[in-house]
């Protein structure tokens, strides 16, 4: 594209294209930095989505650009698609719209990487590094693509959330997974040779199902992370087989910022990586829906009005949401009984837990969408020091995170797991439909505490019920 161009421009038009892309770089390092606080991360989302802009335009004026309609083509129809989907998908199915976009960015990686194969008529002249690269990013992209499809489909109901394996799995994932290296070893040696890159592409893409289908659905937030990773870094493995500097350093920051946070994941619910991958544990999400689980235990029931009192004569009240806040959609009924509640002189707080939610943030962008002030929200471990001295805490929707036997019984699957203490104060209310177990399928014993009321019901009706009662009690 750049052939219009005087010939003095065109001399330095590499190095501008550098520059350009140096600048980029920096600008989606910033808008990163920014995603860290819920008070910045739209204008960081805004800062990275600039720097794309960035790349994209000078992008154009490659030397190696094929055609230049085919490309607005793809603008045209890309953002047609990304309008509609912002629009219409709801906020409750964004894990399953990352899980997509995760799976397409590593399906582009392998389609550049194959692109870049083909493209040559003898492979044999192509250098070692590049056959490497071309490998390693049609591995990593093909388990990325077809992980992901797997996660979209445990997340929308299509497949079991439980974990799916069969005897010896584990052992057969690592078989799998030494073949395909030994086959990007042998596509090095001898690239010439088709049965070894279409054996390396099919084993890649049953290996990202392989990989993926044994784990349950409390794992996903980990496994939705994880797969941002392999998505950047596949993306990094496609640009050094088209050498192109931006996609590797933006492949790698997405890879490093994608392995951090399933770092963070990780320790928020006391397990190793390993562990989610190979330990096939937590079932799927058992909906709490239907009657309340038989058991001999007494639960004390309680009513709009009795809460509403509550909570209107309280000096403190935290609010801890689950998933079950965003399957019910009671995020805006949520903040009107918030602000009745600070109408009355009641100091508001959220606790929010990394992992609540199915993916990592979810809580954090259900509230903002609410309104709910950034300076209200609070992670673990700033608000645990403050449930000793809160009067009611009211628990919508969530259940594992604040479940004590997670610090009270080490044979218990999520001993360890650093959970809400939610039991130190004075009065905890869970907004619930029944009894049945969150994602990692056990019990709650804070169901049964003395201090502790079960609000039954659907979570938006249950807070339109109260916010009703806190007019009424004025």
């Amino acid at each position: 594209m750049g052939n219009f161009l005087p010939p003095s421009i065109q001399s330095i038009l590499p190095n501008i294209i550098q520059l350009c892309y140096l600048i980029a770089t920096g600008v989606f390092i910033f808008g990163i930095k920014r995603l860290g606080s819920p008070a910045t991360a739209r204008s960081g989302n805004q800062l990275a989505a600039l720097g794309m802009l960035i790349g994209l335009v000078v992008t154009l004026f490659d030397q190696q650009i094929m055609s230049f309609e085919y490309i607005i083509g793809g603008i045209v129809v890309g953002s047609a698609i990304g309008v509609f989907a912002a629009k219409k998908v709801e906020m409750t199915a964004m894990p399953e719209m990352v899980a997509i976009f995760n799976g397409f960015g590593g399906g582009a990686s392998a389609l550049v990487a194959w692109g870049e194969f083909v493209r040559i008529s003898d492979p044999t002249l192509l250098g070692t590094q590049d056959l490497i690269t071309i490998g390693l990013s049609i591995l990593i992209g093909s388990i990325t693509f077809t992980g992901s499809f797997i996660a979209f489909g445990k997340l929308k109901g299509f497949i079991s959330g439980n974990p799916i394996t069969f005897p010896g799995h584990n052992i057969f994932n690592a078989l799998l997974t030494v073949g395909t290296l030994v086959l990007v070893g042998l596509l090095t040696v001898n690239p010439a040779n088709q049965l070894v890159f279409w054996l390396l592409f099919g084993i890649a893409l049953l290996l990202g199902i392989l990989t993926v289908i044994p784990i349950g659905g409390a794992d996903m937030p980990v496994v939705i992370s994880l797969l941002n990773s392999y998505s950047g870094i596949a993306a990094a493995m496609a640009g050094f087989v088209i050498n192109n500097n931006l996609l590797i350093i933006s492949g790698a920051l997405v890879g490093a910022a994608g392995l951090i946070l399933t770092n963070i994941m990780c320790k928020a619910m006391n397990r190793t990586l390993t562990n989610v991958l190979f330990g096939a544990f937590g079932g799927s999400d058992s909906s709490d829906s239907g009657p309340a689980s038989d058991t001999d235990k007494t639960v004390r029931e309680t009513t709009p009005d009795d809460v509403a009192l509550q909570c209107t004569y309280a000096n403190k009240v935290i609010i801890v949401p689950g998933y079950g806040l965003a399957v019910a959609q009671a995020q805006h009924v949520l903040k009107e009984v918030a602000d009745k509640l600070e109408e009355e002189g009641v100091e508001v707080k959220y606790g929010i837990h990394p992992v609540a939610g199915r993916m990592p943030g979810h809580m954090n962008v259900l509230l903002a969408e609410a309104d709910v002030p950034y300076d209200q929200l609070y992670d673990r471990e700033q608000i645990n020091p403050e449930f000793s001295s809160t009067d009611v805490v009211l628990i919508i929707g969530a259940n594992d995170v604040v479940n004590p036997v997670a610090k009270t019984e080490p044979g218990s699957p999520i001993y360890g797991m650093p959970v809400m203490n939610v039991d130190d104060a004075d009065r905890t209310i869970i907004f619930k439909r029944s009894l049945n177990p969150g994602f990692a399928g056990i019990d709650n014993p804070l169901f049964y505490a003395e201090s502790n009321q079960m609000f039954f019901g659907d979570a938006k009706d249950s807070l339109q019920a109260l916010s009703q009662s806190l007019k009424d009690v004025k």
